[in-house]
């Protein structure tokens, strides 16, 4: 499937054009943003990392031009963070639903393509702290708000992180389970679907993202319960 790219200009007049009241659009322009250039690519850890990199150059782009500066841009890299950490929650919810289809069709999750989307999702904290603090060291004079931005991510903790961490909990008791003999043709044709697993996890993200975009967004989301501080 062909990668569907963002509109990187229109992220970035978002940003530079944006006012102190107008901070919640932010965020959820910045999750599309990170949602589109997802979809239609596997979701291999190279390329999460490169379509956080891709929406964060182009948030950095337009904050730059704000005439608004300090505390207000602040903000608005605080919601560009967000923004991030909400896509990727959906990447995890992707990467949980097709684990479960495949743990529904008697694969072993110790089946090494399996074992590794586990491991990946449980690099998911490091791939948003590593994508803003990409994005301070190239951003000039917006380095600074960026660090405090990453500094936050760190302290706090992602949405993201917690839930992926969730996700390998969830699926860790079932790595040991002995498969059944009477499923074992079944297991075998599933091992060999375990090889695109990062195929199916996207297109399972294009319609979490399709009906993200395609919803009435008019009530503001609850707020979420922060995650433990990581200790680095």
């Amino acid at each position: 499937m062909p990668s569907q790219a963002f509109d990187a200009d229109a992220l970035i007049s978002m940003f530079e054009n944006a006012s102190t009241s107008g901070s919640a659009r932010l965020q959820k322009a910045v999750t599309e943003a990170t949602l589109a250039a997802l979809r239609g690519r596997e979701l291999t850890l190279a390329n999460i990392r490169s379509s956080l990199d891709s929406v964060a150059k182009a948030v950095t782009a337009g904050a730059a031009k704000n005439p608004l500066g300090g505390e207000s841009v602040e903000a608005m890299l605080d919601k560009a963070v967000a923004g991030m950490d909400a896509a990727l929650v959906k990447a995890v919810q992707a990467n949980q639903a097709a684990l479960r289809q495949f743990a529904d069709r008697g694969v072993d999750l110790r089946e090494k393509h399996l074992k590794k989307a586990l491991d990946d999702l449980d690099k998911f904290d490091d791939l948003l702290i590593g994508a803003v603090k990409k994005a301070g060291a190239a951003a000039g004079p917006l380095a600074a708000p960026w660090h405090q931005a990453m500094e936050k991510l760190q302290a706090g903790g992602s949405m993201s992180g917690l839930s992926a961490a969730k996700t390998v909990e969830e699926f860790a008791e079932q790595m040991g389970a002995a498969m059944k003999s009477s499923r074992s043709a079944s297991v075998r044709a599933a091992t060999v679907l375990a090889e695109s697993y990062a195929a199916m996890a996207s297109g399972v993200l294009v319609g979490l993202s399709e009906a993200l975009t395609g919803s009435a967004a008019s009530a503001p989301a609850p707020a979420a319960k922060k995650a433990a501080p990581r200790k680095r």
